[in-house]
């Protein structure tokens, strides 16, 4: 007791000694021009909560409401892609397969064909057709009986559907997560006058897709970059759906929408007849789901690309399915009983992993790892915290590499243009209706590489982008450490 009481007065003793020193290197003040973009686009400063880690030189951190719980929209991203990077490995693949229950002879599978899907988040129509292809490679032509799904490799969480207030639940960037999500789940619409005559197109072809085209063609002229052309689809009796087309199209114009019509079911089975049907294949029986049989043997497969190239398709583009198709891998490789669904299994590996590394990260809320949730939470010290261990890390450069490039590339290739930062800053965005934010690592005037993290929640954050720029001019403009110390 005696030797616990001499340790505690020692530890009350240094303590005077050791926080004026912290105190000292810590700026707690958000930068003029900063302040100037809040005050001229009515945001109060308590709206913002940005942190500045200096990784190499003599910079002093910034810490200005470091600690508050925000939405951080889609720079959760990268608490889900880094991750990813360490406890997957930059080389991970996912597989496709193709099983059969019954022999192939003649070029006629007599049974079923089965489709094995793996959580692949960029299984295309490409990569769709080359599996296709070397189905034929092997022998096969005719399958007599069903087109079979088998979606059993992510056990789902059952999660909110995201509002995105626009009530319009077709928009691609809305698509789940699904065990065999295939190309995205998206349709591309190809509207295109060609002397008078309007046609409309989809891409892939699916035969349970119809389109009742009602445009009206127009005499030449010069095409708008937005045609007026809308798409009204219509869900009918026998599971098909009709896609009405509507508006105006001058004569030489074309244009193009994605959208997101139909179940993973529907989707993944439709491509695949499509495609099947384009190399002379048929499939005589339906389509259902079901788990791969364990005497059925494999006929085909085919790999996807490595983590490193999803994680860049991730970030540089914020691409929410393909995040939450990562998050739901996490949680199906590291599965454990006491999971109820491979979302909770992520968020546990996530926090232990998070643990491990010394990050304290009490605010951390992830519901789908994709910033797409009204529900996700950090804190901005936290994600400064998860980006300086980053560049620490043995696959910093395959991190850092995957985020937008100011002024060239992603979501950022049309910010910081005309300025110093220009090709200088690695930066996640991320927006939601009442979230602007910025994670990512930047560069000062010096040439000295910072971490850098700014979340603006506000109930109307108009013009909060322009602040955010402004916090990464200001970094590049700082005074140098010598001038500041005078």
């Amino acid at each position: 007791m005696r030797k616990l009481i001499h340790r505690l007065a020692a530890l009350t003793l240094a303590l005077p000694l050791a926080l004026p020193a912290v105190a000292a290197t810590v700026n707690q003040t958000l930068p003029p021009r900063v302040m100037e973009a809040l005050k001229a686009n009515k945001i109060e400063s308590s709206a913002l909560s940005l942190v500045m880690l200096p990784l190499n030189g003599d910079g002093v951190p910034t810490f200005v409401n470091a600690d508050v719980s925000v939405n951080p929209a889609s720079t959760m991203k990268l608490v889900t892609t880094y991750a990813a990077l360490e406890l997957l490995g930059p080389n991970y693949q996912w597989k496709t397969e193709f099983y059969a229950d019954g022999p192939v002879e003649n070029g006629t599978l007599n049974g079923n064909l089965y489709l094995k899907g793996g959580g692949d988040p960029k299984l295309n129509m490409e990569k769709l057709w080359l599996l296709l292809r070397d189905l034929r490679a092997n022998g096969v032509k005719t399958v007599t009986g069903d087109l079979v799904l088998d979606r059993s490799h992510f056990v789902q969480p059952n999660l909110p559907v995201f509002d995105d207030d626009g009530n319009d639940r077709n928009k691609p960037f809305l698509v789940g997560p699904d065990s065999l999500l295939v190309n995205l789940k998206a349709l591309r619409f190809i509207a295109r006058n060609e002397g008078g005559d309007v046609q409309v197109l989809v891409e892939p072809p699916i035969a349970t897709v119809r389109i009742d085209n009602r445009i009206q063609a127009l005499p030449r002229a010069k095409c708008p970059g937005w045609p007026d052309v809308r798409y009204n689809p219509i869900e009918n009796e026998d599971g098909s759906v009709t896609v009405v087309a509507t508006g105006k199209l001058a004569a030489g114009c074309s244009g193009q929408s994605y959208l997101a019509l139909l179940d993973h079911q529907r989707y993944a089975a439709g491509a695949v007849r499509a495609i099947w049907a384009e190399l002379g294949g048929s499939i005589l029986g339906g389509d259902r789901v079901s788990p791969v049989p364990d005497d059925a043997r494999m006929i085909a497969r085919a790999y996807s690309p490595d983590l490193v190239e999803i994680i860049r398709d991730i970030n540089k583009y914020s691409n929410n399915t393909m995040a939450r198709q990562l998050f739901l891998s996490l949680g199906a490789a590291m599965r454990s009983e006491a999971d109820q669904d491979d979302a909770q299994a992520a968020q546990r590996v996530i926090r232990q992993w998070l643990a491990k590394k010394g990050i304290i990260s009490p605010h951390l809320v992830m519901e789908n790892g994709s910033g797409l949730s009204r529900a996700e939470r950090i804190s901005a010290r936290e994600m400064a915290s998860l980006l300086q261990a980053a560049w620490r890390s043995p696959y910093a450069a395959e991190f850092i590499s995957s985020m937008p490039l100011a002024a060239v590339d992603g979501t950022m290739r049309k910010r910081l243009r005309n300025t110093g930062v220009a090709g200088k800053a690695h930066i996640k965005t991320g927006t939601l209706n009442t979230v602007r934010a910025i994670a990512g690592y930047s560069r000062d005037g010096d040439g000295n590489s910072w971490a850098v993290v700014a979340i603006l929640n506000h109930p109307r954050p108009w013009g909060a982008s322009s602040v955010l720029d402004q916090v990464l001019v200001s970094l590049y403009n700082r005074p140098k450490q010598s001038t500041a110390q005078r």
